[in-house]
């Protein structure tokens, strides 16, 4: 059975003594992972998730970042998946249409901190999540992707192998029943994905919990069934269409996703990261604003279906909108946080620039989704010039990935604002040689937020 293939692996590479590209790599994820959760929880459902928990605060060891509290390990994974899911900062396995990094390091980070484990053993948590959910995510995919939110879904997975790590490390079996068991937990529909509630960011933190507890339940002995994923009403037979199960064990061990992740460059949802990057190559050759007369973005069917709102009204509904996004960046030259603030998104000549805005699907952009994430932005001027910019790709994905130190700026921009700019560089410098320490001497639930 496959998950028999997958659960050996995960127990392997537990204890492994990881290759160091992929090692720094898990490193480059958990940073990233930071840089979207302090911004987290500045905002919802952050505020309202600690109120409804507030009976619960301060037990347990597993620390809420950026709270100045703790909480037992399935809670803290359940609100640290939320947060760092809210501001759309998380990476992105491209080939699952997934974000791995919410539900599994919400689950390691808080299993890690409870069991007092080593920084080298919440890395290979982290790559062993990483690499099972990953390939489960591009096994059911595109179909998947149409009616169900992957991280709120192929997340157990990825949540529930790093919990066996950290719970059992080596144990095949516990992996496996870990695995099985978050397999028939898993949910999140596109219906909440696609609205301005708070449930897509719980998608994450749901994902997270489920992990935690199916992790520790299968240490003790809890159960689950070994065909979940490929059975005549599994998971791949209820959420898929033909799911190519042969995806999720190719290169298992070998070849590491790990070190294909998209890490976002802009604040928004990852489908108009191409048609943006094109937005802003044109600006930095010269355009203005105020020269266009009409643009046009060729793009891929889903991001159109995702993305194609001519009319947001709040923050969520802007990053979830090409039109605004790709105004924004043209007007104000980059797609961050304040791009969604109240005074920005009233922005008159952004909200005109929207108008002049035509959307177009692309048959070869499509036929190349989820692998291919290419826009192509048309802009007429209004001296009848026409400039076009081809984005096969988006800066982030691999082809073109952030380094360190775009990586390290862009955790001093998100984070310095809540921790300190000081306390910042000291927590980046502590991750970057976190397999030399305790997960605890991070110390991430003593920093007092800075309001």
């Amino acid at each position: 059975m496959l998950l028999d293939t997958i659960a050996a692996y995960g127990a392997q590479d537990t204890l492994a003594r990881l290759p160091d590209e992929v090692n720094h790599h898990a490193k480059r994820a958990f940073l990233d992972w930071l840089s979207a959760l302090y911004p987290g929880t500045r905002t919802a459902p952050c505020l309202q998730l600690l109120g409804a928990h507030g009976a619960e605060l301060g037990s347990g060891a597993s620390s809420l970042p950026g709270c100045a509290t703790t909480a037992f390990a399935a809670t803290a994974a359940w609100i640290n998946g939320s947060v760092s899911h809210a501001v759309e900062f998380d990476d992105i396995f491209r080939d699952a249409i997934y974000h791995p990094g919410c539900p599994t390091i919400a689950a390691a980070l808080a299993l890690a901190e409870e069991g007092d484990a080593s920084g080298q053993a919440l890395l290979n948590a982290i790559v062993v999540g990483y690499e099972i959910s990953t390939r489960i995510g591009a096994a059911v995919q595109p179909s998947h992707y149409r009616y169900f939110h992957t991280t709120g879904t192929v997340g157990c997975f990825g949540s529930a192998a790093a919990a066996a790590a950290l719970c059992a490390p080596g144990d095949a079996q516990a992996m496996l029943h870990a695995l099985a068991t978050a397999g028939t937990l898993a949910s999140g529909l596109q219906q909440a994905f696609r609205s301005d509630a708070m449930s897509k960011a719980l998608h994450a933190g749901h994902a997270a919990e489920v992990g935690v507890r199916a992790g520790q339940g299968a240490a003790h002995g809890i159960t689950g069934v070994p065909d979940i994923l490929e059975g005549k009403v599994g998971f791949g037979a209820a959420l898929a269409e033909d799911p190519d199960w042969a995806v999720a064990v190719d290169g298992l061990g070998q070849r590491y996703n790990i070190l294909s992740i998209t890490q976002k460059n802009h604040g928004c949802c990852g489908h108009t990261f191409a048609a943006i990057d094109a937005a802003l190559a044109l600006r930095q050759q010269g355009l203005r604003a105020d020269d266009v007369a009409a643009l046009r973005v060729d793009a891929y069917q889903t991001s159109l279906d995702v993305t194609g709102n001519f009319s947001p009204n709040t923050a969520f509904e802007a990053k979830f909108s090409l039109p605004y996004v790709v105004a924004h960046a043209l007007v104000h030259g980059s797609v961050r946080l304040d791009a969604f603030s109240p005074e920005r998104l009233r922005d008159p000549q952004v909200r005109q620039l929207m108008q002049r805005l035509e959307l177009r699907a692309d048959a070869a952009f499509t036929a190349g989704f989820p692998r291919m994430r290419a826009a192509r932005l048309t802009v007429t001027t209004t001296a009848g010039q026409v400039l076009e910019h081809h984005s096969p790709f988006r800066k982030g994905d691999p082809e073109s990935p952030l380094s360190d130190a775009d990586l390290a700026d862009k955790f001093d921009e998100l984070a310095g604002p809540v921790l300190g700019r000081a306390r910042a560089r000291a927590l980046r410098e502590d991750i970057w040689r976190l397999e030399t320490m305790p997960v605890r001497a991070l110390r991430l639930a003593a920093d007092m937020p800075r309001l």
